[in-house]
């Protein structure tokens, strides 16, 4: 099982949630999709990304904007950051994952309401953090609204939520997104041809080692 730690405020999560989906089919492998915070992992471990961010026109900065764009051209997706709203306040989108994957009538519009999401914020410019937009979401997606919200405000939901941002951040996760295979941790989109020789090497029948 490949487990995906994600929040949607990420551009580069939302790679990996396109690219992840056709790997594990090839591989016949189920994920595990576990919603979290990642500005509560930032806080918690990582705070310098803060500080990192304060100059976007920084060398570094501009390249990791070229390199998001480089990314979205060949997973065939347009993604901008959000002009208005950045970063955003995804606590309510992220709820709202975890309350679709637990609820018997919504959790086969998971998927469907993840890109839904991600779409809004990264090619509309919608701000996610907004009733409004989930509702709207909710309503793309096929989903009762009104079931949306009352679940989002759940007790068991909130700190499921929290439960997962802190599991991640034990387990050594320090931003979105993040994959385990067993206890093999890999960071970002651009690490998933490790993550696919991770399963087959759990598996007993990795590629031979280069001589």
């Amino acid at each position: 099982m490949i487990e995906f730690f994600f929040d949607c405020s990420s551009p580069w999560t939302y790679l990996a949630f396109r690219n992840l989906q056709p790997l594990a089919a090839e591989l016949k492998e189920p994920i595990s999709w576990r919603p979290v915070l990642v500005g509560g992992i930032f806080n918690s471990v990582n705070q310098g990304i803060y500080t990192a961010r304060e100059d976007m026109n920084a060398p570094k900065n501009r390249y990791i904007l070229k390199d998001v764009q480089d990314s979205a051209r060949e997973a065939g997706l347009k993604i901008r950051f959000p002009p208005q709203v950045f970063p955003v306040n995804s606590v309510k989108a992220m709820r709202g994952c975890l309350w679709i994957a637990q609820d018997p009538q919504a959790r086969g519009r998971f998927v469907d309401f993840v890109e839904a999401v991600f779409a809004a914020y990264f090619g509309q410019d919608e701000d996610i953090s907004q009733d409004e937009v989930l509702a709207k979401i909710c309503r793309k997606v096929g989903l009762d609204e009104q079931a949306f919200f009352a679940g989002i405000v759940m007790p068991n939901i909130k700190e499921q939520l929290k439960a997962n941002t802190d599991e991640a951040v034990r387990r050594g996760a320090f931003g979105s997104p993040t994959f385990f295979v067993g206890d093999d941790m890999y960071f970002g989109n651009d690490r998933l041809s490790l993550v696919r020789s991770a399963v087959l090497r759990a598996r007993g029948n990795a590629p031979p080692s280069p001589p």
